[in-house]
Order: C-alpha cells, then sequence, then structure tokens
C-alpha cells in the first residue's frame, strides 16, 4: 500500500503544529448560524471540531442562532415572521416562542452532540450571560419602527461562563437578552450578540460561520473571495457598496470587536466540512480574515 495518503496526514498535522502551539490556552468564540445549522451532519462536524479545540487546549465558546427554526415554530403557531432592518420583529407572544425553541431546541441539542463526541459542554441561556435594552430599527421608507421585544447588548455576565472555562467545560450560550428594566427575555441579533461578548472577553478569535464563503468581492461569484482585510480596508469596502445587504451589520460588529481588543475575526462557510479546523489550522485558510 502506497505511504502517499498517510504522509499527508502528517504533512497536514505538522502544517497545524505552530497554530496549536500558538492558540494553547486562547479563547475562541464561535457563532454559529445560517441554512448550515439545518444539516445534522454539517452541525455535528462542526461539534467535532468544537471538540477538536477542546481537545488542543484551546477555550471555545459557542453563540447560536436559531432564525429557520423560529419561523418555523411561528408559523405553526399561526404568527407571520416580520423583520425591519435585518431584526425579527418580536411581540410577547412571539418571544415565548423563540425562548422556546432556542432553550429547550436548539441549545440542548449542541451540547447533547458536543458531548455524544466525547467533549463537555454546558448550556447557558442567554438571559443569564447578556444584559439588554429595547431597541428600535427604522424601515426603507426611513420611519422608526417599534420591533417588540427585540434588544441590544448593553452588558454582560460572566460568571457562569468563566465557571465553565474553569472547568474545562465549553459554554453554549443562546440568543437572548434579560432586559436591564424588568428582567424579561429579549431577542438578540445572535451576531451581535457574539461580537458583544467578544468584545467584553477580548477573545483571540471572533468566527462568524454562515452560509457563505466569506466577504466576496461579487457576492455572486465565490471565485471573488477577499481573503485578508485590514480595519480601514474592510471600511473602505462598506464605503464602495462592495460589502451590502446581510453582511454590512456582520463587518461592522467584526471592525467593532477588532476595535475593542479582539485578535482576528473570521468569515468561514459553514457548510464546508471541518471549516472551522481549515480556518484556524492551514496556511491559507478557507474564508475572509478581518484583522486590525
Amino acid at each position: 500500500m502506497s505511504l502517499q495518503h498517510p504522509i499527508e496526514k502528517a504533512e497536514a498535522l505538522i502544517e497545524a503544529l505552530p497554530y496549536l502551539q500558538a492558540f494553547r490556552g486562547k479563547t475562541f468564540l464561535i457563532k454559529m448560524g445560517g441554512s448550515a445549522m439545518e444539516d445534522p451532519d454539517l452541525v455535528a462536524k462542526v461539534m467535532r471540531d468544537v471538540v477538536f479545540l477542546e481537545v488542543a487546549g484551546i477555550n471555545p465558546i459557542v453563540v447560536h442562532g436559531g432564525g429557520k427554526a423560529i419561523s418555523a415554530a411561528m408559523k405553526e403557531a399561526g404568527l407571520d415572521a416580520e423583520f425591519v432592518g435585518g431584526f425579527r420583529v418580536t411581540s410577547d407572544e412571539a418571544i415565548s416562542i423563540v425562548e422556546k425553541v432556542l432553550s429547550n431546541e436548539i441549545n440542548p441539542g449542541l451540547v447533547r452532540m458536543i458531548r455524544d463526541l466525547g467533549g463537555k459542554a454546558v448550556g447557558i441561556a442567554g438571559t443569564d450571560v447578556f444584559l439588554g435594552e429595547k431597541m428600535h430599527a427604522t424601515d426603507a421608507q426611513g420611519q422608526r419602527v417599534d420591533l417588540g421585544r427585540v434588544g441590544e447588548v448593553v452588558g454582560c455576565q460572566l460568571g457562569q461562563m468563566d465557571a465553565a472555562h474553569r472547568a474545562g467545560i465549553v459554554p453554549v450560550i443562546s440568543p437572548l437578552a434579560a432586559e436591564l428594566a424588568t428582567g424579561r427575555p429579549l431577542n438578540i441579533n445572535a451576531d451581535l450578540a457574539a461580537a458583544a461578548l467578544a468584545k467584553e472577553l477580548r477573545v483571540a478569535k471572533l468566527v462568524y460561520l454562515s452560509d457563505v464563503p466569506g466577504l466576496m468581492k461579487d457576492p455572486s461569484n465565490p471565485d471573488t473571495l477577499i481573503k485578508s482585510v485590514n480595519r480601514a480596508q474592510a471600511d473602505e469596502l462598506l464605503s464602495d457598496g462592495t460589502i451590502s445587504g446581510g453582511m454590512i451589520p456582520k463587518i461592522k460588529s467584526a471592525i467593532d470587536a477588532l476595535n475593542a481588543g479582539v485578535r482576528k475575526v473570521h468569515f468561514i462557510d459553514g457548510r464546508l466540512p471541518h471549516a472551522l479546523l481549515l480556518e484556524i489550522f492551514t496556511h491559507g485558510g478557507i474564508g475572509t480574515e478581518v484583522t486590525r
């Protein structure tokens, strides 16, 4: 039998070695979202990557979304999904559905996957981590719109998460916040929740796993992927319209996180098996990195 294939495997491990050495003991915050979360096999591969990080001595934190599952549950309850400026309008009735889907389905499912793969994980309700205040949005006509029980993060409580990390356990956190004035839950955009926590912790890496390859000069052509940009270049791409649509708040949150002390932000395609490991432990990576 040819030795070429085993040698290639060994070379991949050697390529990963300097990254393993550099990142041991560092904290990575991984935001999971998009259509990649709809395929259980892909989700399991991401969770295996998270277990790999844990075993390698890296401290991963997972913040997850749940948009499509929430929309399906709302439809089943006879509620229409309405979005303004990328935010889900969330009534009092809808917030109970959001909380149920996130806390009873998605969060424990991810925790169970990590445990089944031999890792250690604990689910933490976002209301035990994020403090929020209600926010409004602006519609296409420039009118101010009440989003209902939708909020923005104004602070983080780190006690449960820090305890999990000290015990070598991966925290898996839902995108909900406790409203400062009432303690009631607020629906938080998962990208913004992840960025807020990354800023608070000044993590080594903030990784957005979604359903696009990264930043592209032409969103319809994956061959135009931009491998690396710094903050100034990202601002230019925003100004000239290269970055548009749903990527705008992601890039703005990335720049905000870098300004607050996060070392690097990555945008990668969660539909690609083991995208997390390929981005972090190979020389070329597979997505876009945003640096200071």
